[in-house]
């Protein structure tokens, strides 16, 4: 009887991952209220800040692109940083191209504030626009611009503005390193990682994994090979972790070549660089 029981009380805890692990059933999304584009223009031209910020919550929350016009007129015509962080805001949710040329010259504004909202929004605009006012961003004395100002260069697929993303990353802006490991291409690859070293670990360190986690053409496999073995030689926590880490996560589509020479540096065997 003992072992019947037993029996029956290992066929339960066998199932019970099934049950405990069942999808969720699908729910529809709840339904946004329909926007009155003519009172969102009145309310956002009424000059009042609290009717203005009522204003541009409904736009948001309604989701409504057709209101992204009304949201560029508000920026066009200028407010108090207050409102203009929140407009800002606004149209990076909406995520209308015309808008990048909107939020443009808002990365010069006099207002921190103000200016870090505009390039962490210009990525959701997009466009070359936006591209422009980026990479005019990254020039600037304002960390925390550049910071932003990377990673939405990175984020918009900006290849051309890797030459600029170099000056920057000496400066101190480990978004820039991340931008590079995703955007560079042959010569700028290699030289990237032979900028390890000479620069510190903790800027580049964001820039690693997407280089290696690349599948691309763009990506050559030497530059990888070449930076799995200085991981390798660098023989620290960080880097082991980061060789670990690109192991754990390789693409099931990456290059065979590249998963066995990560293995074999976290093994602790010299990887042999192979140049066309």
């Amino acid at each position: 009887m003992l072992q019947k029981l037993a029996v029956i009380s290992l066929c339960l805890g066998t199932l019970a991952p099934s049950v405990a692990y069942a999808a969720p059933s699908a729910k529809a999304p709840p339904a946004r209220a329909a926007l009155n584009l003519e009172n969102a223009k009145k309310a956002l031209e009424s000059g009042d800040e609290a009717r203005v910020l009522a204003a541009l919550d409904e736009i948001e929350q309604a989701g409504d692109r057709k209101a992204a016009p009304l949201v560029e007129a508000l920026l066009a015509r200028g407010a108090n940083s207050a409102v203009l962080v929140r407009a800002i805001a606004v149209a990076g949710t909406l995520g209308a191209p015309s808008s990048s040329s909107a939020l443009a010259p808002y990365v010069k504004h006099r207002a921190p504030e103000v200016r870090h909202a505009a390039a962490r929004n210009l990525a959701r605009t997009k466009g070359s626009v936006a591209i422009s006012a980026l990479r005019e961003a990254l020039r600037g004395n304002d960390p925390t611009l550049r910071s932003a100002a990377a990673t939405g260069l990175g984020t918009l697929d900006a290849k051309e503005a890797v030459p600029d993303l170099f000056v920057v990353l000496p400066k101190e802006v480990p978004e820039a390193a991340g931008a590079i490991g995703v955007l560079c291409r042959g010569d700028e690859c290699k030289r990237f990682v032979g900028l390890l070293g000479k620069l510190p670990f903790d800027v580049m360190e964001s820039g690693f994994l997407p280089l290696l986690l690349r599948t691309d053409a763009d990506a050559p496999d030497a530059a990888k090979l070449q930076l799995i073995e200085q991981l390798r030689r660098m023989a620290t926590q960080k880097s082991g972790a980061t060789l670990a880490t690109a192991l754990a996560t390789y693409p099931a589509n990456g290059s065979p070549k590249i998963r066995a020479a990560i293995d074999s540096a976290i093994h602790g065997h010299p990887v042999t660089s192979t140049e066309p």
